[in-house]
């Protein structure tokens, strides 16, 4: 039996190779808990329980079983191995009910055998061998005659399949009748095809045969094992009567004894089996979560929150504050008449100061315990959300296998309840305040100025006309041309004033527009954190859990 290599060549520490599947396949469970199939999972976990009790178990010895039909001749075979008559024949139909040992060495096996359930014990007296006859070369074998695998009694089935399930070598024992078949090949050896380095194939009995059939024989179920996935099978042909080839045998037991890594081998073998079953339920790769698109997903849930409405509503609030400060001074009190339209919506006011840090975190946790009166979304906007979250998980599952797909889903609709909540407080959160813009008070102060000459014209005019009614002489009005400078402030002051407000209003449409675009990108960024811990990360968790799995997997398996 050939050590385990890497992929580059070089021989692996069986313990070293073992402990890295575990691990690797332990990740991987835990990445795919809940989304790999049930009954595999507990399978699997199954293993790496049994690996952790095998390790623990005596490193010294390896236990080596005889497997197979009735009739085969493996009782036969393991008095031969044993030399002596421990296992009892049977001619036609199994007589071995419950699992034989026989002990090679001095070094206690019993936790081993009690792991493995086996009460019959022979100890092999080795001290009366020769050299010759390889005994000393079998110190630390634990052979076991097992009831057959096809068995007419279900509990000495069950029986012979609980221990091979534990058996670090398999020694397939058939004969020249059954050595084709199908519950040898399909129920067990294509099973094992991974456990290659720790399987030996016996063709017994073949005295049975002429001596020109048994290398056909031989090769025929070469040919088979092969086919099973049993690449490179040696057939070794024995029989008891005659004693032929059981030295062969004992020596290829014997090389599965040294080192004592025969355990940890097979280990490696039912691990790399159970992790490429278990990769067959991942895909080879997954989607890149910084390349899924966004931006129909957040468009479709800003408008959920009612960003547009809160657009408007910047927009007007920062023409009726320019209208305010800029307009008309004899009509600009109409203007604030009308309801703010951001207090409408419970979301302050767009041009008010900025507060001071510790309003603003007080304020902060005041939002969360407050609720803004945007109007709900409508069914058709609800649709459009429900949508483009479906649709930004198909395009995150793509690929994927189906149960990948509902963890995926179920993922990004997790927090649909508590989306709308989650949306009103990132608007909420957002500020809508702005500087106010310099102009307003340039613009502000003109007004001033214009009406206050046009208030001095008329109060002139008004003290030249009281003067006339109580017969005083009135002093002369001074005069620009033809016409006089109380009239003329008049003129001027309103005039200037109209077209001045007429101008203010064309500014207060351009700087809506601007204030409605710095607002909406804070909006946007508001939203796109929403739907960032809302939405794409537990997306993205389910999708690294995938990556984590199919890695640990991989590296299990390989």
């Amino acid at each position: 039996m050939s050590p385990i290599r890497s992929a580059r060549g070089r021989s692996l520490n069986p313990a070293d190779d073992l402990s890295t599947r575990v691990t690797a396949l332990e990740a991987a469970l835990l990445a795919g808990s809940g989304i790999l199939q049930p009954e595999d999972e507990i399978r699997a976990r199954i293993l790496v329980t049994k690996v952790a009790e095998r390790t623990a178990l005596s490193g010294d010895h390896t236990v080596v079983a005889l497997a197979g039909a009735t009739g085969s001749g493996k009782s036969s075979l393991f008095n031969a191995l044993v030399g002596s008559d421990v296992a009892t024949i049977g001619a036609r139909r199994p007589t071995t009910s419950r699992p034989t040992a026989a002990l090679w060495g001095d070094h206690d096996a019993g936790a081993l055998l009690d792991w493995l359930k086996v009460d019959a014990r022979h100890v092999v007296d080795t001290s009366a061998g020769s050299p010759s006859d390889g005994s000393s070369a079998l110190d630390g074998l634990v052979l076991l005659d097992l009831p057959d695998f096809d068995s007419r009694q279900e509990a000495n089935r069950v029986e012979a399949e609980r221990v091979l399930e534990l058996v670090d070598v398999f020694v397939w024992v058939t004969d020249p009748q059954k050595y084709a078949d199908a519950r040898l090949h399909d129920d067990f050896v294509r099973l094992l095809s991974q456990h290659e380095a720790v399987t030996l194939a016996v063709l017994n009995q073949e005295d049975r045969l002429p001596p020109e059939a048994v290398d056909r024989c031989a090769a025929d179920l070469g040919r088979l094992l092969a086919r099973d996935g049993i690449r490179g099978a040696v057939v070794l042909t024995t029989s008891v009567p005659t004693g032929a080839g059981i030295p062969e045998l004992k020596r290829r037991i014997a090389e599965s004894v040294a080192g004592h890594a025969a355990s940890r081998r097979r280990l490696s073998a039912d691990v790399i089996t159970v992790a490429r079953y278990l990769r067959e339920q991942v895909a080879d790769t997954e989607t890149d979560p910084d390349r899924l698109p966004r931006r129909d997903l957040d468009t479709a849930l800003g408008r959920a929150a009612g960003v547009p409405i809160v657009l408007d509503a910047v927009a007007r609030d920062y023409r009726r504050e320019a209208v305010a400060s800029a307009g008309w001074l004899f009509t600009r009190w109409t203007g604030r008449m009308g309801r703010n339209p951001l207090n409408r919506l419970r979301l302050g006011s767009s041009s008010t100061p900025r507060p001071s840090r510790r309003r603003e975190e007080a304020e902060d946790v005041s939002s969360l315990l407050a609720r803004s009166s945007i109007p709900a979304a409508s069914s058709a906007t609800q649709s459009a959300v429900d949508l483009s979250i479906r649709a930004f998980a198909r395009s995150a599952s793509a690929g994927l296998p189906v149960p990948w797909v509902e963890a995926l889903n179920k993922a990004a609709g997790r927090g649909s309840g508590e989306l709308p909540d989650a949306l009103d407080q990132a608007v909420l959160r957002t500020s809508l305040q702005a500087r106010r813009p310099v102009w307003w008070s340039l613009a502000n102060f003109f007004q001033w100025l214009f009406g206050l000459a046009a208030i001095a014209g008329l109060l002139w005019l008004l003290g030249l006309y009281v003067l006339g009614l109580l017969a005083i002489p009135r002093p002369e009005t001074p005069s620009v041309g033809v016409v006089p400078v109380p009239v003329l402030l008049i003129a001027v002051g309103l005039l200037l004033g109209i077209a001045l407000a007429g101008l203010a209003r064309w500014w207060a449409s351009i700087g809506a527009r601007r204030r409605r675009a710095v607002i909406a990108g804070r909006l946007r960024t508001s939203i796109a954190a929403t739907v960032e811990e809302r939405i794409v990360t537990p997306v993205t968790e389910v999708l690294d859990r995938h990556r984590r799995t199919r890695e640990g997997l991989d590296r299990a398996g390989s």
